[in-house]
């Protein structure tokens, strides 16, 4: 029997730890550092994502024979580098692979050395040649991008010329995003349905999970500010079959051919932001990991064993294992956030309810943002919770989350209320209803 350690603190994580553990080969479940709800059901380890040394004595230590590592920064920082070195097996790209959502200007260059469908761009170091290029195109809507990592936020949609040169002061002047701000990317604002595709890769092949669908917005009805996502659900049901084999052969394949070409061939989870136009999907953005919260609804379906896929995608086997198994219901995946999230919320506010909300066998709780202080569960970040259901059909599942959400009591706690309505709609359209 196995021992894993997952890495990681959010709601991604605390979904990935209990997957894993319902694997026949897994015995042992260790998340680092984990939340109030891998305490109840694992057992969290105090050390930070990025103190690669001591994760590393720490699964010398305990025999840990799997890595999982959840979030991006200690992928472009070389956590799975370091483990490799140390002869330990670590599910992930390494620190060159990660590029590929660690820079967008390597993305967006690859994509377009690959013939991969994406938005037209231009990358600029200076703040003043940005501004030069916004007076040549007028007033058309362009989406201005840190190239760095920017907690899912640094992608600034903007509707006019003053919206973008105050992207590109904020970004580059003010510095809001960091070292991530150094070098930005213009590009146009595509329109249509989003998607997110993910795939397992083990450097030559990889096996596509089903779709899923994210709510970045804030607010109802897609306003508001860029968060980390509001929620998810999966599948989606404006995706055919077709459609899949189209992103298979014009991007996924196209993307894990090119970083061989590279000689940085990608093991891990490629995940492509798409935009469905009218010219057919192209891509957004590119991520190196399993989305949050795209992760809770795809686990909740996934039928297949976890621990097996991803050591096949470390040892380069993705080809032996048979199509992933999948519950056929729906997934849906509702975001609670601490009030002022995307800005600053206060920590430390009680929490109750939870064993209340997932009381039923259909619903689970996936933490994210909390804590445990004096034996209370506490809020400990902006996307609290992400509370996650399965039914018979989309709105079956959206209305399980949202009885489950009600019975949580946290201080000034608040979601969208949405998540999946478009999906919603569309399928009625196509009833006729």
């Amino acid at each position: 029997m196995a021992a894993v350690l997952v890495v990681g603190k959010g709601g991604r994580e605390h979904a990935l730890a209990w997957k894993l553990a319902q694997s026949p080969q897994v015995d042992r479940v260790y998340v680092a550092p984990g939340n109030a709800g891998t305490a109840r059901e694992f057992e969290n380890v105090p050390i930070d994502p990025l103190d690669f040394e001591s994760l590393i004595s720490f699964a010398q230590e305990r025999g840990i024979e799997l890595t999982v590592v959840g979030p991006e920064e200690p992928l472009c920082k070389g956590i799975v580098d370091a483990f490799q070195a140390a002869g330990l097996r670590i599910f992930g790209p390494d620190r060159a692979a990660a590029q590929l959502e660690g820079s967008k200007v390597f993305a967006k260059e690859l994509m377009r050395e690959a013939g991969v469908p994406t938005a037209s761009f231009q990358v600029f170091d200076d703040p003043a040649d940005a501004n030069a290029y916004l007076d040549t195109i007028g007033n058309k809507p362009v989406v201005v991008k840190a190239d760095g990592l920017a907690a899912g936020k640094g992608a600034i949609v903007c509707e006019t010329i003053q919206e973008a040169r105050a992207a590109v002061k904020r970004i580059m002047r003010e510095r809001v995003f960091g070292d991530a701000g150094n070098r930005i990317v213009i590009e146009e604002r595509l329109t249509g349905e989003e998607l997110s595709v993910l795939a397992i890769c083990d450097g030559s092949n990889l096996v596509r999970l089903e779709p899923a669908q994210d709510h970045k917005r804030a607010y109802d009805g897609d306003r508001g500010p860029n968060t980390g996502g509001m929620g998810a659900y999966s599948p989606t049901p404006m995706v055919t079959p077709e459609l899949l084999e189209e992103i298979d052969r014009n991007i996924l394949i196209p993307t894990l051919h090119a970083m061989r070409r590279r000689r940085t061939p990608f093991k891990g989870v490629l995940y492509a932001g798409l935009m469905l136009t009218q010219g057919g999907p192209k891509v957004l953005e590119f991520n190196v990991r399993f989305g949050d919260p795209e992760c809770q609804p795809l686990v909740m379906r996934m039928n297949s064993d976890l621990y097996e896929l991803c050591n096949a995608a470390i040892d380069g086997r993705i080809r032996e294992l048979p199509d992933v198994a999948w519950d056929e219901r729906w997934a849906i995946c509702v975001v609670l956030a601490s009030e002022g999230y995307p800005g600053s919320y206060k920590k430390g506010l009680p929490i109750t309810g939870l064993e209340s909300a997932e009381s039923a066998a259909h619903v689970k709780v996936f933490h994210a943002g909390t804590a445990i202080k004096d034996g209370q569960v506490v809020t400990d970040g902006g996307r609290i919770l992400g509370v996650t259901a399965l039914g018979d059909t989309l709105p079956e599942a959206k209305r399980y989350a949202y009885e489950a959400i009600r019975k949580i009591k946290a201080p000034g706690a608040w979601c969208r209320h949405d998540i999946g309505d478009r999906a919603i709609r569309w399928l009625m359209d196509r009833a006729g209803v």
